[in-house]
């Protein structure tokens, strides 16, 4: 049985329990699959919440991503980008129009820009190290990358050119869904790529999507165990949303709420990494990205991709539906975090994981 509290703690109260929550969990895979099935959600996500806002001092950390290709060489059977898909519009946003997009996030105060693609290599390593050189050279920013599975002398060379963090997200930790979902990519060099990043100082971040087509909670509750096993930055946690356009046209979507038991459950096993409250929760379910900062994540990225191809970055049906101006849309987000008494940080945002020290 797991320890709990008799009532759920309130964030004001003065309690024993807090200095624990500063500290990770050690839950078994029986509890985390107790916890997966819904048998203590009151519990855990008044624990979780308690946990990110004593961790963040009741902050919400916003980054402003630019997802500047949707080309990719990869054949992923959940993704609306995959290789195959040719229905879909394809893009590449120029140095110029790239530059223009993290301008206008320092405009606006934020800390952090987030760099993402499709695995495209017409993006040269040369290329993305100008990229992040010029904006360091301009923008006192953090720099997220998202990129795919590059050699690792390009991320090396990123690295000294001043990138911060990148996030390269497995999906899964199960070997035989992983070769089904992601088909011609290699499980083992994805693993040494993550441990290659943190080697290099980067703050690195992974993911899984929630209730992928053939996972039990018997996989999801082992997928948290080895995320959390690898001690990362940052951590995402999704759930499935079917795309017309793949092999799994027809399967289910995922679960909001079991989404929210995964992103409260790595809080607690991991109290300083930054979980963001992913946008396909709300194309999902609308209202549940918001309810994620209850329920474990800290953190919101708001996409300042060009609204004239920003529709066509769709992983997944709903993606980047707003059209409307970036500093419309920030405004939004920063109302939906003050709802909840919740504080909008425009900082940096680093990983508390770790005492982080930046290139630039």
């Amino acid at each position: 049985m797991i320890t709990r509290p008799s009532q759920p703690v309130p964030v004001t109260q003065s309690t024993s329990v807090k200095p624990t929550l500063l500290k990770s969990t050690a839950f078994s895979y029986a509890e985390i699959l107790s916890l997966l099935q819904g048998q203590d959600d009151e519990w855990l996500f008044s624990r979780a919440q308690l946990a990110t806002e004593l961790q963040f001092n009741q902050q919400v950390y916003l980054r402003g991503i630019v997802e500047f290709s949707n080309h990719c060489r990869n054949h992923c059977h959940y993704c609306g980008l995959r290789t195959e898909n040719r229905q879909v519009t394809r893009y590449r946003l120029s140095n110029e129009e790239i530059l223009n997009a993290v301008d206008s996030i320092a405009e606006l105060g934020l800390g952090t820009v987030v760099l993402q693609s499709g695995d495209d290599f017409n993006y040269s390593g040369n290329r993305i190290s100008a990229l992040i050189t010029e904006i360091k050279r301009h923008h006192n920013l953090a720099i997220t990358l998202s990129l795919g599975d590059r050699k690792h002398q390009e991320l090396e060379k990123w690295r000294e050119a001043g990138a911060d963090r990148y996030l390269l997200k497995m999906e899964t930790f199960d070997r035989a869904l992983f070769a089904r979902c992601r088909p011609k990519a290699n499980f083992d060099e994805r693993i040494a790529r993550l441990n290659y990043l943190k080697s290099l100082g980067y703050q690195t971040g992974s993911g899984i999507i929630v209730d992928l087509p053939g996972m039990t909670d018997a996989i999801l509750a082992c997928d948290i165990q080895h995320l959390s096993e690898l001690q990362l930055d940052m951590l995402a946690c999704g759930p499935f949303i079917a795309h017309h356009q793949t092999p799994f046209a027809t399967s289910p979507n995922g679960s909001a709420l079991k989404s929210h038991r995964v992103s409260a459950i790595l809080r607690l096993m991991n109290p300083g990494a930054n979980i963001p409250a992913t946008s396909s929760l709300d194309a999902l379910e609308k209202g549940a990205r918001e309810l994620a900062l209850k329920r474990g994540c800290n953190v919101l990225m708001p996409s300042f991709t060009p609204a004239q191809v920003s529709g066509d970055y769709s992983i997944y049906p709903g993606k980047n539906q707003q059209q409307n101006p970036a500093a419309e849309r920030l405004n939004q987000v920063c109302q939906q975090i003050q709802r909840h008494g919740l504080i909008p940080s425009f900082s940096r945002g680093d990983s508390k994981r770790t005492q982080y020290v930046s290139r630039h």
